[in-house]
This record gives C-alpha cells, structure tokens and sequence, in this order.
C-alpha cells in the first residue's frame, strides 16, 4: 500500500470512533440529566455543600404564609375584633389597636393576654378572632383549619435584676445547664458569694416557654429542682420584680429593652440588639380559615405601610 493509501485508511478507521465517542458522551450526558432531576438535586452551594442536604448554609423557611389580605379603604362601623394569647404580643397588640379604631371610627379591638397555647384555644373555641401567638403553629392546629400569618421576628432575652453582682455573660451550654437544672450556684459563673441560683420560669401554656425550650434547650425538659421557681400565670412584670439579687429568666426582648430595673445577659458575647443573637423567634397572628370580615380588615390593616411601621416602632 502507497503512502495516500495509508492515510486514507488511517482516517477510515479514525472517523468510526470519533462518532462512537460522540454517541457515547451523549447517552452519559443525558442520563446524568435524567438522574439529577429525578432526585431533585440542585446544584452545590459556594461551600461544595449540596443545596438538598439539611446541614447546608440555606436559611430555614418561616413557619406562616405571607399576609394575603389587603388593606382595607373602610371598616364597617360596629366592627369589634378580639385577640388574645401571647404576652410576647402586648405592645404590637396595642400599638395595631389604637391606630386601627383611630382609622376607622366607631370600630373596637379588644386584646388579652394569657399565652399563646390559650389564644390557640380560645380561637378554636371561637371566643376570639384572631390569635397572637410566639410560636409556629402545630400539625394539628394547622388540620383544624387555623392559618398563621408571619409578622416580626423577636430576640428571647436572658435577664437579671441590675442589684445582682453576677455581670459578664453566658455561653449557649451555660444557658442550657442553667434551665435545665444542672448548674445551681452562681459560684460556677462568678467569684462573687452568691449561692444558689434561682431560676423564675413561665408556665408551660406560654409560647415563649415552648419556644425557649425548643430553640435554647434543644426540646429538652426544664429543669425542676429546688431552685426553680415556676409560675403559675404567664406574665413578664412579677418575673421581673422577683429576680432580686440571685434570679435570673427570660423574656421577650421587646418587653425588657426599655426597664431600668433589669439588664439583658450577652450570650457568647452577643446582646439581643444584634442581628447575630442566637435565640429568636417569630411572632405571628393566627386565625381560622376562611377569615371573617374583621379579621380581614385587621390583618390587612397589619400588613399595610401603616402597620408594618407600627409593628416594627413596638420592638
């Protein structure tokens, strides 16, 4: 065979494998396409963490939809709503209320507050019309027809009393050993002679009860030793005016950023000011499906510029 002949060959024989190559990548192509989006991967995150995986950097979904309801033009005269549950929600409760019956003449809001677990209550019992509660609503809840609307987020803050010697902060683990019983004497913290420590802790109705044992103590119990204290009403004033100089408790932030009497615990060096503060939660209203006239109204009142304004100027 001559030299042309040779090549013309080697080329013969080249171009069969270059288009089974081509065929071959295009079956592996396509079936690792098929395979991905059958599984539902996503890609990776900046890290190489798969955007799928439950231990990626990807910030949890709020628990409670987006406010669907608009604001309202006007409220019928003689329209009341009533609210009721978490004492987290005093001041957003009354700041809405105010402005609303100032808005709309010859409207009334009237407001409680005895726990998120009793608002949820009264709200299935159809006493009330709306719930303001400081923890997601439950399977449960959400299968008897109640709906949450999100509205602000909220720091769960550590407090003791100004009178109390103990003033550096606390680290998560010393947080959780101190709520859960197995850190009792301030020697542990302190050098200052202050004994026992004496824990002041809400009643387990209250939404700030459940949400600290969810989000501080991981779902663990409390702690129920000799030096707790637990309250039979959920309110934040007479934990405040008991701590003395050996108590400490905890509450929602915007309930105790203004008193002069307490001070707030830095955790891992962190106040609840800051957006890096590791223990908050949401605040939402709930109610039950479908919305009433005035549940209408007042949500969507809640969630105009008007009231996200109010909502934002009560934390």
């Amino acid at each position: 065979m001559d030299a042309v002949g040779a090549v013309m060959a080697q080329k013969n024989d080249t171009l069969p494998l270059m288009l089974a190559l081509i065929v071959t990548l295009g079956i592996l192509g396509g079936g690792g396409w098929w395979f991905l989006n059958r599984s539902g991967f996503q890609g990776l995150l900046p890290n190489g963490t798969d955007a799928n995986s439950q231990d990626g950097a990807i910030a949890p979904v709020v628990e409670g939809t987006a406010n669907p309801f608009s604001p309202p033009a006007m409220v019928a005269p003689g329209t009341v709503v009533k609210i009721s549950g978490s004492t987290s929600m005093v001041q957003i409760n009354t700041a809405l209320k105010n402005r609303f019956e100032l808005q709309y003449p010859q409207t009334r809001v009237e407001t409680t507050a005895n726990g998120s677990s009793k608002g949820i209550a009264d709200l299935m019992a159809g006493s009330i019309d709306l719930a303001a509660i400081s923890r997601p609503l439950q399977p449960a809840e959400i299968q008897q027809g109640l709906k949450a609307i999100a509205m602000t987020t909220d720091a769960i803050a550590i407090v003791v009393a100004k009178e109390n010697p103990f003033s550096t902060g606390l680290t998560k683990e010393q947080v959780q050993g101190i709520f859960q019983g197995s850190l009792t004497d301030w020697s542990a913290l302190t050098d200052k002679n202050q004994g026992t420590i004496r824990v002041l802790n809400r009643p387990p109705v209250s939404g700030t009860y459940q949400t600290f044992q969810e989000t501080v103590l991981n779902g663990a119990n409390f702690g129920n030793g000799p030096n707790f204290t637990n309250l039979q009403q959920d309110a934040t004033t007479p934990i405040l005016r008991a701590l003395g100089r050996d108590g400490i408790s905890y509450a929602t932030y915007r309930q105790i950023a203004n008193q002069q009497t307490v001070r707030t615990v830095a955790i891992d060096g962190v106040t609840p000011e800051s957006d890096l503060y590791p223990f908050t939660r949401t605040l939402y209203y709930a109610y039950r499906e479908p919305a009433s006239p005035q549940v209408e109204a007042f949500l969507g009142f809640a969630g105009s510029p008007v009231g996200t304004e109010l909502v934002q100027a009560a934390e």
